[in-house]
């Protein structure tokens, strides 16, 4: 399986921009959410409007890979792009549902929304997947000193070194710390 990368805030706009300009604005709130929310991409194109508490700014499900469940805060970002969709689809039943004639009324596929970032993350030089959203969020949130067993609860790993790995936080990188940081 290849690696993906967790992209910087700066790299995140950027993504978000090449979408909207190329791919329109469905794959960028699909991108803008998914940066907030960090669910896998199963879970975040599953999502139903019925789902969405917004008056709570709340998001409760189960997992479908783990089938643990998970209590999400919907930030304003989300909250913003989840009302316009509404406004401007106030028929959907999916959050993020396709409206040609193929497939109308059927979420998006798993499978565009991965062709779509591939290619925006190629015209950018960066390795990304449907699963960088998730991996992004996590790594902005260790970049600004969140505590690592704050992300593993976000991301909702069982333990510490889980989320470790999925960071890329390799033992090397610790063992340097030693000489980086002499008192």
């Amino acid at each position: 399986m290849k690696t993906v990368d967790a992209v910087s805030k700066h790299e995140i706009d950027m993504v978000k921009t090449v979408l909207e300009n190329k791919y329109g604005q469905l794959y960028s709130d699909i991108w803008k959410v998914g940066v907030n929310v960090s669910l896998r991409i199963g879970d975040l194109l599953s999502l139903k409007y019925e789902q969405l508490n917004l008056t709570d700014r709340s998001l409760v499900l189960v997992e479908a890979k783990t089938g643990k469940h998970k209590n999400i805060r919907l930030n304003s970002t989300a909250v913003d792009i989840i009302n316009r969709r509404r406004r401007e689809n106030p028929d959907d039943e999916w959050l993020f549902q396709v409206h040609c004639n193929r497939a109308k009324g059927k979420p998006v596929s798993r499978t565009s929304v991965s062709r779509v970032f591939k290619e925006a993350g190629d015209r950018l030089g960066l390795t990304i997947s449907t699963h960088s959203m998730r991996k992004s969020r996590g790594m902005a949130l260790y970049n600004d000193g969140v505590a690592i067993e704050k992300i593993a609860k976000v991301l909702n790993h069982s333990n510490t070194s889980s989320t470790l790995r999925y960071l890329g936080i390799t033992n090397k990188e610790i063992l340097a710390t030693y000489d980086q940081y002499e008192l």
